[in-house]
């Protein structure tokens, strides 16, 4: 297999083991944020199912789109190109910090929504009910942070190891 298909195939495996263990968790939190609020495309309620199925859907292109882009920021041109196993543990950092990022807004939405500070809009009591909302809104929150530090991340972190390889040619062309 070559380098660059080596990157993809990390980077969606990886995306997608994301996905399920994020997914495992919140839908723990509040299952009716994938039985209410997602299609039904699983005919279960079982957050470990939910989750399992979500996981994947909701992540592999993440994976594939952040992979394609790490293979021309790591292999592109002539500067020393950067290998999978290179990137790995700089992607298990950013994976970590989209974690944080997820568990801090999570944490964030709950207790916004619990001290009654973000109010529940009138068109979710019918589908959700109104003890569930705290928790509706900790697993939106977790989720949005999940995808908007993962963007975000994924950007900086393309951006950094195209550096990395600025550096590599530097430190060649030296000795």
């Amino acid at each position: 297999m070559s380098e660059a298909a080596k990157i993809v195939v990390v980077c969606i495996v990886l995306a997608i083991v994301y996905g399920i263990v994020h997914d495992q968790i919140t839908a723990r939190i509040c299952v009716e944020y994938f039985t209410v609020f997602h299609p039904p495309v699983f005919p279960t309620k079982s957050p470990t199912w939910l989750a399992l199925g979500w996981g994947v859907i909701a992540t592999w292109w993440v994976g594939v789109f952040f992979g394609v882009s790490l293979v021309f920021v790591a292999r592109a041109g002539s500067r020393p190109q950067l290998a999978a196993r290179e990137l790995l543990r700089p992607i298990f950092f950013l994976f970590a910090a989209m974690a944080c990022c997820a568990f801090l807004a999570g944490l964030g939405g709950f207790l916004a929504a619990r001290s009654g500070l973000v109010g529940q809009p009138e068109w979710l009591i019918p589908s959700l009910g109104q003890c569930a909302y705290p928790r509706f809104l900790a697993d939106w929150c977790a989720h949005s942070a999940s995808y908007g530090s993962g963007v975000l991340g994924g950007v900086g972190f393309c951006i950094l190891q195209y550096r990395r390889r600025i550096a590599l040619s530097g430190k060649r062309n030296v000795r």
